[in-house]
């Protein structure tokens, strides 16, 4: 049974609500003011508010502000109640995360309607988070123990080795497994902090208050040289320096150097990955209006219309026919952190010849 609470000042309404609500096998809680809504609404978690505008002490759009400032309460289905009907009331309540509206004086069945809606709207996503959060559990049981096991196989091995022939290696020998080890550790580092972050932005991408602190925080980057530092770094680690083509115009978007270093390292690395040796990767970037178009072009595996259409956490196209590291999270991060700043991602690809990523970045 759903538990729906009231915030309402007036005792006859809130009390026709509630009985509204019994008759129609609701679970109620009540409360006469906005801080006492909050404070219910924090620790009994209902199922849906509904909730007076104009009340004494903390008004309706004071407890609609809290609740979605608070991860525990942020995507509980409110509908305020007013006796007002101007749109100027309207537009404020949407704009703070309202899901419906309902003036003052209603009939019962307006007041059911709008709170089935409200239910039924909430179940879906809940099922659709419930069906990603499975698909995600899936993929992590079919790669994760792979891109953990594999280095740190390499790690045991290498250094049991060292230890059972001490003193009996030559010392290139010693330096080439203790680099192999080095490289194995990176890789298992690379690895946790990329799910870490993934992680982060998938609460963050939940959040409407968040997302707009990302966007409105004012910090800027200079595109040309940070992607041109990071194009540049992983060309020579991949001895491929004369493959790189970088034609970047100087230009500023918004967002930190860490996250647009980030989205660069992942996209040139998988081009440079995905790629043969002697085969151009073009990086193009330039300005229109208020935007920046960056491109990077790989002339290697390409993709499947359905692999661009299944991006996500931890789907490695091709394990069975390609030996290759990663987890399949760098792409989706990269893709995460420019949509997450207001850009946008697309992947364009003709399999076997060639894989165009787009990023349009704010300026």
């Amino acid at each position: 049974m759903k538990t729906i609470l009231i915030i309402e000042d007036e005792t006859q309404i809130r009390n026709n609500i509630r009985e509204i609500l019994h008759l129609s096998d609701f679970d109620t809680l009540v409360a006469e003011n906005g801080l006492q809504g909050l404070e219910l609404a924090k620790n009994k978690h209902p199922d849906l508010i509904i909730c007076d505008l104009m009340m004494p002490e903390l008004d309706g759009y004071g407890v609609l502000t809290q609740l979605r400032q608070n991860s525990s309460t942020a995507t509980m289905p409110l509908i305020f109640l007013t006796a007002k009907s101007e749109w100027s009331d309207v537009r404020r309540g949407m704009e703070l995360g309202a899901d419906d509206y309902l003036t003052k004086p209603f009939q019962p069945h307006e007041l059911l309607q709008a709170i089935t809606a409200r239910l039924d709207k909430k179940s879906i996503a809940d099922q659709q988070i419930q069906q990603k959060l499975n698909d995600l559990s899936s993929a992590i049981s079919h790669s994760l123990p792979h891109e953990i096991n594999t280095p740190l196989n390499h790690i045991i091995g290498l250094s049991n080795l060292l230890i059972q022939e001490q003193g009996m290696l030559a010392n290139e020998e010693n330096l080439e497994m203790l680099n192999l080890i080095h490289q194995a550790g990176l890789r298992i580092h690379k690895l946790t902090l990329n799910f870490l972050m993934y992680t982060e932005m998938e609460l963050i991408s939940s959040d409407p208050a968040k997302i707009a602190a990302i966007r409105n925080n004012g910090v800027k980057s200079f595109v040309k040289s940070d992607i041109e530092n990071v194009a540049v770094k992983i060309a020579q680690e991949s001895n491929r320096l004369a493959d790189l083509s970088i034609e970047i115009s100087d230009a500023m978007v918004k967002i930190s150097p860490a996250k647009l270093s980030k989205i660069a390292e992942e996209i040139i690395d998988n081009a440079f990955k995905f790629s043969q040796p002697n085969t151009p990767i073009k990086i193009i970037g330039y300005s229109i209006e208020n935007t920046f178009h960056l491109y990077i072009i790989d002339y290697g595996r390409g993709m499947t219309h359905e692999e661009i259409a299944n991006v996500g956490a931890y789907v490695q196209f091709g394990r069975k026919i390609y030996e290759q590291q990663g987890s399949g999270l760098g792409l989706l991060i990269a893709k995460r952190l420019v949509e997450l700043h207001g850009g946008e991602f697309s992947i364009e690809s003709i399999y076997g010849k060639q894989t165009i990523i787009r990023i349009v970045l704010l300026q």
